[in-house]
């Protein structure tokens, strides 16, 4: 591949590739979606199929995911993130802390950034612990922080409809 420059901020930004691709990790790392299917069909932006696949090429190219056939379904495949993509985490929290607090993001959808940002990079740690258990293997921590982020966004999604 020929990159522009040698800049690592260029470098990274070809890795990611563009918005799409980091939506697609924030999906898989947040959302636990493994899955064509729920990649595309729990997408809050509604991407497109020809886009998501064309973003889930790159993604396997650039090493940040990988495929295997769902021993369930021989069909369909199962993505894992590899430990360079779960290594994003602390940068995507940071994307989440500045659009908490430079756009008007809602505030349902932006629980788990606050709570991540709050969380600092203990909590960050523990974040990547887990997803390395879910996608590479590893052992089981003994808190689950995606459970604690899915209470949290179901908390405030009650709330929200209980105060409409």
């Amino acid at each position: 591949m020929i990159h522009r420059s040698g800049c690592p901020i260029n470098l990274t930004i070809e890795v990611l590739g563009d918005r799409w691709s980091v939506i697609v990790l924030r999906d898989m790392m947040f959302g636990n979606r493994r899955t064509y299917g729920e990649l595309l069909n729990l997408s809050l932006e509604r991407i497109a199929s020809n886009i998501l696949a064309a973003r889930m090429q790159h993604l396997l190219a650039e090493g940040l995911v990988t495929s295997a056939v769902d021993p369930s379904h021989k069909q369909r495949k199962i993505y894992s993130l590899t430990e360079n993509a779960i290594q994003l985490v602390p940068a995507i929290v940071h994307l989440g802390a500045w659009g908490l607090q430079h756009t008007p993001s809602s505030p349902v959808l932006s629980i788990r950034a606050r709570l991540l940002a709050d969380g600092g990079p203990k909590l960050w740690e523990a974040f990547m612990s887990e997803l390395r258990y879910l996608h590479l293997g590893t052992a089981q921590p003994q808190v689950s922080v995606l459970a604690e982020l899915e209470t949290a966004y179901r908390a405030a999604s009650e709330a929200a409809i209980s105060s409409a």
